[in-house]
């Protein structure tokens, strides 16, 4: 791919949040949607932060903004004794399984890493392979809010992996 990536946090880019709004009530209508729960620029909003949780991170190829996910302290709230989470992955849709994730995920291990983290945790019911590929280890396998998640944990550094 001859084409330039810059993955950075998205508290140097807060212009990118009314856009990924729109993605997140667009990709997740339950939640983000009209008649959802969620807040969708409040939560991405919070993301912008660099020394404290939840800290976003956005993707930008050839300057436009293809992606984001967060450093979150809370996400599967059946495991609150858990965390970090790596949360909130979105990649534009005509551009996914380009390593855009991968990017992602290690921009946030390094964030994690970089707040003194040794480890983090991520639950997700569509990015198995993401997650494998990048090194994460499958710890159980759940239900929850009716969908199959799979809860993943990943060592950052020399860390050693509790079992759950």
């Amino acid at each position: 791919m001859d084409r330039r990536l810059v993955v950075k946090y998205l508290a140097d880019a807060p212009e990118a949040v009314p856009a990924l709004a729109a993605s997140f009530e667009t990709e997740w209508p339950d939640w983000y949607g009209p008649k959802g729960p969620g807040d969708a620029a409040a939560d991405l909003r919070q993301f912008c932060s660099r020394d404290a949780l939840p800290v976003g991170m956005v993707a930008f190829l050839d300057g436009e903004l293809v992606g984001v996910a967060a450093l979150k302290a809370q996400s599967i709230t059946t495991h609150p004794h858990l965390g970090p989470w790596a949360a909130a992955g979105w990649v534009k849709p005509e551009l996914r399984r380009r390593g855009l994730g991968a990017a992602l995920l290690t921009a946030l291990e390094d964030a994690a890493l970089v707040m003194g983290y040794d480890k983090l945790y991520c639950g997700t019911a569509t990015a198995a392979s993401l997650m494998r590929r990048g090194g994460w280890r499958l710890l159980e396998e759940l239900d929850y809010h009716g969908e199959k998640v799979g809860l993943y944990c990943k060592a950052l550094g020399a860390a050693d992996v509790p079992a759950s």
